[in-house]
């Protein structure tokens, strides 16, 4: 069986971007032939379905709350101490892996935090990066020794992560969605659409490099898709009329073309962590646009003109700061009363005042105080612009040409 697989990339470095969010690649293109598995490898399958017996197991003490009747908040709760109880027995200590496990951890504090608050779309949103970026550093420590006899190895390992994603896929595909908040929804939506491009990358890297490479990125799609399953697996129920679903891609063509026009030196060097954020987001988004997955697709969009509108968000000076906490208050207090479902923009309301109101009572930074007042003054605007019927998009009538650029999923 041959692997259509065409992420070809070597990792330099990875770093943790604290003032985006997430990390950043840089990559180099290498060109590799596509591997073939042939009968000789299937007799190793037993010895490497281990991993995915530890999946399965992860993602049934995930659920484990749903079969008891829980309701949503604490089970949401259990699920943040269960995965605080595992990083407190069984910590991260590898020296290239432990600012993950450090980013896991502080994501499950704030996950905790936001709960306490009544924010659970903040909390969940916490909990899907805490998840990533736990599975993401573990799995590596755990499977290295097991793929150490060459691409074989991972390639039975690859095989059967692959198959338990596709079967969550499938599931969450087939999910009645129709009494849950869009916000769920989306994060749910988001989790899966974001584990297969992650499996396939840590194919690529395996290939390219050596197996072990390419665990970290196995990990990362295991977290993704137990979240997705967990998300899925909550009995919210939304408030008011349903989100208007629909696909986002005239907005994802505008902002793509505003984003190549302003990738121009000098800022493009300056800005490149910034720029690689918001481009890996409109990426994401047009996938799950493509994908039909058009909560997750909303929600990434509304991430990307956030991420676009960091690019030149001026200072928010003192005298300027209450009045753009009231403002976010204000804004909450028209989404509470409102006869539809807003929970994608509470999402992100529930964001800004975290960012400006710590609950240890630290300092906002300034990218948190232009954060939030981007997201008052130009992510809200966009949320109720994509609850609008979809705008025909403008066809060109000159002749262009189609260069396709492959490139690590997300940079």
């Amino acid at each position: 069986m041959r692997y259509p697989i065409r992420h070809l990339f070597k990792v330099q470095r990875i770093r943790l971007s604290r003032a985006l969010g997430l990390f950043g690649m840089p990559i180099r293109l290498r060109i590799v032939p596509s591997p073939v598995l042939t009968g000789k490898h299937t007799s190793m399958r037993m010895k490497f379905q281990m991993p995915v017996i530890m999946f399965t197991l992860i993602t049934l003490g995930a659920l484990t709350s749903q079969a008891t009747g829980q309701d949503p908040k604490s089970q949401i709760k259990a699920e943040i101490d269960r995965l605080t109880r595992s990083l407190r027995e069984k910590p991260v200590t590898d020296p290239n892996y432990a600012a993950l496990g450090s980013t896991a951890s502080q994501a499950l504090q704030k996950a905790g935090e936001a709960l306490d608050s009544g924010n659970i779309y903040l909390s969940l949103e916490k909990l899907l990066q805490a998840e990533d970026f736990l599975l993401g550093a573990r799995f590596p420590l755990e499977m290295t020794e097991a793929v150490k006899s060459g691409l074989p190895a991972f390639e039975a390992e690859w095989k059967e992560v692959s198959q338990t994603i596709t079967a969550y896929n499938r599931e969450l595909r087939q999910k009645e969605w129709s009494t849950a908040p869009a916000a769920l929804r989306a994060l749910s939506e988001t989790a899966i659409g974001r584990a297969t491009p992650l499996l396939e990358g840590g194919y690529g890297f395996a290939v390219s490099t050596k197996p072990s490479e390419g665990l970290f990125y196995l990990g990362q799609a295991q977290g993704e898709a137990t979240f997705a399953q967990f998300a899925a697996s909550l009995r919210l129920v939304r408030n008011g009329a349903p989100f208007p679903l629909r696909s986002i891609l005239p907005e994802l063509q505008r902002l793509q073309g505003k984003t190549n026009a302003a990738f121009q030196p000098p800022r493009s060097i300056q800005l490149h962590e910034r720029f690689i954020a918001l481009n890996s987001t409109l990426k994401l988004a047009q996938e799950l646009d493509a994908q039909q997955f058009y909560a997750a697709a909303a929600y990434q969009y509304l991430e990307a003109v956030r991420h676009f509108s960091m690019l030149d968000a001026p200072v928010v000076e003192a005298a300027r700061q209450i009045p753009l906490k009231n403002g976010i208050v204000a804004a909450q207090k028209k989404l509470a009363a409102s006869k539809q479902d807003d929970s994608i923009a509470e999402l992100y309301l529930q964001r800004a005042m975290a960012q400006v109101v710590h609950t240890d009572g630290s300092t906002a930074s300034g990218d948190e105080w232009r954060s939030a007042q981007i997201i008052l003054e130009q992510v809200l605007p966009a949320y109720f612009a994509t609850k609008k019927p979809l705008s025909p998009i403008r066809q060109t009538s000159v002749k262009t040409v189609q260069i396709t650029l492959v490139r690590w999923p997300y940079t």
